[in-house]
């Protein structure tokens, strides 16, 4: 019989809604208890989902919940996260898992300390998309792949987060922390990790005006920059050139493409589940479709306009699969995917990033990682409902 973790969630905003969606998908599972440092947040939250709410401090030391749920804003993550592994709490933060390298590499110490895991989203990479992707690559389907660009690029959170500053923040904000985890994640779990990054940026707007909610038409300060260019480099001598945004209205380029010596593949969009994998081996060829909509993390349950405006209305959405699979991995004593070595490493990448767009320098990666094992459906199948 499946052992169903009870969960506490700390911090009751705008993704919260995501993880409770995740409870009709997922068996082994359930949030009982919600907290926030506004109180009120949480009151609404449990009155919304039928749960108990209580004080940060009470889910920390309730000897119910085994797992911490860390929805917190990114600057909190560290604290929050730190606070339930000393508690002795199981962890699975929303990304980035820190803003500090060296507090990354502290909550990983300390969970190996404790013998608890820690988790970390983006999971969308266990998804349908990137998964046929994975297993294409891994059947050397285009060969050896020598280079590749990916995308993300759009007019900035603004628009549609009636609290946006978090984004445009000094140490926490801009495309690169915001956006930066899901890319870079995909990209580790089909190349390998990382060994050096290059890049330069950009500071387009000092303001932006809020577009939604009962601040619309207010002026808040940019205090980070909005869009970086550069290069990253694979320790299987992979070349990568990105592209990470918030100053673009619209583009038409593929969200990530990877060229092989015996032909090219397009991946579908990191920040969702779903969606086609699509290769060519021949100049001038025919594009050949791998529909992922009938795998199980690849099944559309999304068609309605998306209030997100970089998440695609008609897609696959899954989140919290990383907590499921990380549940499942503490049950029977095994690696879990979402893993806090994967993300201390896209966390160091994120930060190399950063720091060498500043300075104009390459930067090496300290810190690597195993990559992920493709993620089955006989495995997806042992956590869904």
């Amino acid at each position: 019989m499946q052992k169903v973790f009870k969960v506490g969630l700390i911090g009751c905003g705008h993704i919260a809604e995501t993880y409770f969606k995740g409870h009709k998908y997922f068996n082994n599972f359930r949030i009982i208890k919600c907290a926030d440092i506004k109180h009120s947040a949480a009151k609404k939250c449990a009155s919304l989902y039928k749960i108990k709410a209580v004080s940060v401090k009470d889910i920390l030391k309730d000897k119910e919940i085994e797992i911490i749920l860390n929805l917190t804003i990114p600057k909190a993550h560290f604290e929050v996260s730190k606070k339930a592994l000393l508690n002795n709490k199981h962890v699975y933060t929303e990304k980035p898992m820190a803003i500090d390298v060296e507090h990354g590499k502290e909550l990983v110490k300390i969970a190996k300390r404790k013998k608890l895991y820690i988790g970390n989203a983006p999971d969308t990479f266990l998804g349908g998309g990137n998964q046929k992707a994975k297993e294409l690559i891994e059947k050397n389907q285009i060969g050896k792949i020598n280079l590749g660009n990916i995308i993300f690029a759009y007019p900035g959170v603004q628009s549609y987060h009636p609290n946006p500053e978090p984004w445009f923040a000094k140490k926490e904000g801009g495309p690169v922390i915001d956006m930066g985890p899901y890319y870079l994640t995909a990209l580790v779990n089909l190349l390998g990790p990382a060994k050096q990054v290059w890049g330069s940026l950009m500071w387009n707007k000092k303001r932006r005006i809020i577009g939604i909610g009962p601040r619309k038409g207010k002026s808040i300060k940019v205090l980070c920059p909005t869009t970086y260019l550069g290069t990253i480099f694979f320790k299987n001598k992979t070349i990568i050139r990105f592209t990470l945004s918030f100053d673009v209205i619209a583009h038409h380029r593929n969200h990530i493409e990877l060229y092989g010596d015996k032909g090219s593949i397009l991946v579908p969009d990191p920040n969702m589940f779903g969606g086609s994998v699509y290769t060519c081996k021949k100049l001038g060829g025919d594009w050949k479709e791998y529909k992922t909509n009938k795998m199980p993390l690849g099944k559309i349950n999304i068609r309605q306009k998306s209030l997100r405006a970089n998440e695609a209305p008609i897609n696959a959405n899954y989140r919290g699969v990383g907590l499921a699979e990380m549940a499942y991995c503490i049950k029977n004593k095994k690696k879990h995917r979402c893993n806090g070595e994967l993300s201390l490493h896209v966390l160091d990448i994120i930060k190399s990033i950063m720091y060498a767009a500043k300075k104009g320098k390459r930067v090496n990666i300290k810190t690597s990682c195993q990559i992920p094992k493709l993620f089955s459906s006989k495995e997806v199948n042992k956590i869904l409902k």
